[in-house]
């Protein structure tokens, strides 16, 4: 009788192995799960940046406000008759140097 108790121990032993240390085992399980949410968020934030590219694409292909001001604010472009000013705060201007001529 002893001999028996110890078989079942042993097959359920046996049974129990794949189920938590196995292939499909359920700490692969949460694992993956963890893994699953992880990439949810990442491809929320692209889906919220791809929106906001499809919305500025839209702009510039559609008005012209879009396209005048990246070329002001990124490639320091002036309208035709209009005068440029530039305004430097104290003490960041620029000296320049003077070389010594022999």
């Amino acid at each position: 009788m002893r001999s028996l108790g110890w078989v079942l121990a042993v097959l359920i032993v046996m049974l129990q192995y794949p189920l938590w240390l196995g292939k499909g085992s359920w700490f692969k399980v949460w694992d993956l799960e963890r893994q699953l949410e992880e990439q949810q968020d990442a491809n929320a934030a692209l889906a919220v940046r791809n929106q906001q590219l499809a919305a500025e694409v839209k702009d510039l292909k559609t008005g012209y406000d879009a396209i005048e001001a990246r070329a002001r604010y990124e490639l320091g472009m002036i309208k035709q008759d209009e005068v440029f000013f530039q305004v430097m705060e104290q003490g960041t201007a620029e000296v320049p140097i003077q070389e010594e001529r022999p």
